[in-house]
């Protein structure tokens, strides 16, 4: 197994700069490492909307590529989070506002709330806001059906 953290985060670094210049885009991806997930970044370039693509899926299925390489090549590090142009950073900042007024309407009630399905990493800051305002919070569905329930 290839152990070294700094070895992995270099490998996934490389294997996504490649991707990127297949649609030939020869960029520096920004690489780090936060509780053993593999953070790359990629910069504002005009090939942003194709990069992210409907709903951020091309940015997804390039995650799913990059974290696939590093398991073949069998390092021990293997979560990887691929962010283009601030993309999901936004997204997140924007869902945290809209979530701050569906955790008040929550604890105001005292009613349940019942949310669209969401991918996993919206459900990630769902659920951790929730417990931020002292809620709980409960993920029911499978699939793209996956969604979450707030309670008081």
């Amino acid at each position: 197994m290839n152990e070294s953290k700094e070895e992995a985060i270099l490998y996934a670094k490389k294997y996504l700069e490649d991707v990127l210049s297949f649609f030939g885009l020869n960029t520096e991806v920004h690489a780090s490492c936060e509780e053993d997930v593999i953070q790359l970044s990629v910069p504002s370039t005009h090939l942003n909307g194709f990069l992210i693509g409907q709903r951020g899926d091309n940015m997804r299925s390039m995650q799913f590529l990059t974290s696939n390489a590093l398991k073949n090549a069998d390092y021990a590090i293997t979560r990887v989070n691929v962010d283009i142009a601030d993309y999901k950073k936004q997204r997140s900042d924007r869902l945290r506002e809209t979530a701050e007024e569906w955790m008040k309407s929550v604890k105001e009630s005292g009613e349940e709330m019942s949310l669209e399905p969401m991918n996993p990493s919206d459900r990630r800051v769902i659920h951790s806001l929730a417990s931020e305002y002292g809620l709980k919070t409960e993920s029911e569905g499978f699939g793209r059906d996956r969604h979450i329930i707030i309670k008081n």
